[in-house]
């Protein structure tokens, strides 16, 4: 069966929130920590955590990231978040995308931790998950759009001032509408010329013209979702051409509304037009799936056998920013548990 394939497939994951990876089971531990409003009990929280819609994802998702109020909060999220990806998703490598002005909270005095104990937490648990389970891990850190330009400072001035010794990429999430990517032009600048990559979500929920905007002024390597894409023949032609990946995530566009079911997503669009397709989980447990559950709507959306679920991973380790070693070797595992037909 596929879905045995795909279990044991060796993966790297591109578009992966840190908070919204919290499984009910890290919620709970947290939530045991900071009694509120949020159940502790499995079963109560299994029915909090049932998504509904989107406005109840974000109710969900704000309350997780209420509940991580310490650096040992922290420390422990991210590496429980790298155990479940270990152990259940076959995950090699992953680029996790954090927020850290969610923890800091610099407008907010007497809240928040300080960015030198956000740092060390993140950075200890990613030493630890390399130890102990093999797993490498990278940090992109995230602009929550929707908080505007002094989140857009803050989150820069984290990331030149106290980047991590894995941080790689500097993104731009939260939602679309009513969040000019122009707004971000300086900070992408200055990230970029730090060595930062590129990676802002766009086109989710807006049209073709956001995907051109962070082409074009943020100097976007990758493209967060890009759902909107296939509305435009001539963006298609573009980020093929210049093999600028996608980061697909399909049942989170269904989730969001972004496409209206599985049956209706453009992802083989994509792949006929010849645009490079990563595919990833989003906010996983908020979603209700699994890395694993998307390569297999990726295969049945796709028509691929397992030699194509093999092209599909290394696809996505060839548009990460691993080392050259890293990708090297997990090509190479790839190959070994898939070899070509």
């Amino acid at each position: 069966m596929l879905s045995n394939f795909v279990a044991g497939l060796p993966k790297a994951e591109l578009h992966v929130h840190h908070v919204g990876s919290a499984s009910p089971r890290i919620v709970s531990e947290l939530a045991q920590r900071h009694p509120g409003t949020v159940p502790s009990d499995p079963d109560l929280l299994r029915e909090f955590f049932a998504f509904r819609d989107f406005a109840h994802f974000i109710e969900v998702y704000l309350a997780v990231v209420d509940l991580v109020r310490t650096p040992e909060d922290v420390r422990y999220l991210t590496y429980e978040i790298a155990r479940e990806l270990h152990e259940g998703q076959t995950v090699r490598y992953a680029e996790l995308t954090c927020t850290p002005y969610t923890s800091v909270l610099p407008d907010e005095p007497g809240r928040g931790m300080a960015i030198e104990a956000y740092t060390e937490a993140i950075e200890d648990a990613r030493v630890a998950a390399e130890r102990d389970f093999g797993l490498v891990l990278r940090w992109i850190y995230d602009i929550p759009g929707e908080s505007g330009i002094p989140a857009a400072d803050a989150t820069l001035g984290f990331a030149l001032d106290h980047g991590p010794a894995g941080l790689l990429g500097f993104g731009l999430g939260g939602p679309e509408i009513g969040v000019p990517r122009e707004w971000f032009v300086p900070h992408f600048a200055a990230a970029r010329a730090a060595g930062l990559r590129s990676v802002p979500h766009a086109g989710e929920t807006t049209g073709p013209e956001t995907i051109w905007t962070s082409l074009r002024d943020l100097g976007a390597e990758r493209i967060g979702h890009g759902t909107s894409a296939a509305q435009d023949p001539a963006l298609l032609a573009h980020l093929a051409e210049h093999r600028i990946p996608l980061e697909v995530c399909p049942s989170s566009n269904v989730a969001t509304r972004a496409v209206a079911s599985l049956d209706e997503h453009p992802l083989p669009v994509f792949v006929d037009a010849g645009v490079v397709v990563t595919i990833n989980s989003d906010d996983p447990p908020m979603f209700g799936t699994t890395l694993n559950r998307e390569y297999e709507i990726a295969a049945e959306l796709l028509g691929l056998d397992e030699a194509g679920l093999a092209r599909l991973a290394v696809a996505g380790v060839d548009a990460s920013f691993a080392p050259d070693e890293v990708k090297h070797r997990l090509r190479a595992e790839i190959a070994a548990y898939a070899p070509p037909a």
